[in-house]
């Protein structure tokens, strides 16, 4: 195992940690996370920790990559294990910010779909010999959501002293970039995809 498919590794294991620290009922075992009053923001130090190992995972998805391109280490193990970690990462946080009340229901709603039509595309491209690119409108969709999801766990700071929610406004990006980077996934492989291979 090379040094890039262990930092995705870390990143499923981070992943875990994550889900665990927003759902686990920690007053049932008589832990509870403090309340920090941040000038009239008050913020559990509950989603400062998951936020901050959110980062982390969030530094290995561009440093696994990197390096894998860099030191000429990329396998096709790599390459599933890192669709696999950035789902694993991204999809059930959105989905547990929002059954916590933190973002709007439809923005995991979206992403998920989104997410499973274009595995899909590259599933069929697959099974007919095809590599799917990434599209730069996929990647933008990547960048806006992982830092509006950051920017949740932390509250939306500094920018909710100036009352604006740049959290808000990044993940709703995310949800309409991928809905136009599913448009172009499909567009631009709908001949792989109806193609017999006959």
């Amino acid at each position: 195992m090379n040094l890039p498919t262990k930092l995705t590794v870390l990143r499923l294991i981070l992943s875990v940690f994550i889900i665990f620290i927003l759902c686990f009922p920690f007053y049932s075992v008589g832990v509870q996370f403090p309340k920090i009053d941040l000038n009239g923001v008050v913020i559990e130090v509950q989603y400062i920790i998951a936020g901050v190992i959110f980062i982390i995972a969030s530094l290995t998805d561009f440093l696994d990559g990197y390096l894998a391109r860099k030191n000429n280490q990329v396998t096709d193990t790599g390459k599933m294990l890192d669709a696999i970690a950035d789902k694993a990462l991204v999809n059930p946080v959105l989905i547990i910010l929002a059954a916590q009340g933190f973002i709007n229901a439809i923005i995991p709603v979206v992403i998920v779909i989104r997410d499973i039509v274009v595995n899909a595309i590259k599933m069929e491209a697959a099974s007919k010999g095809k590599v799917v690119a990434a599209i730069k409108s996929g990647k933008f969709k990547t960048a806006a959501l992982m830092v509006g999801t950051t920017l949740t766990f932390f509250y939306n700071l500094p920018f909710e002293y100036l009352g604006i929610s740049v959290a808000d406004f990044l993940l709703y990006i995310a949800v309409i970039l991928s809905i136009i980077s599913g448009v172009q996934y499909f567009t631009l492989n709908k001949n792989i995809i109806f193609t017999s291979e006959d």
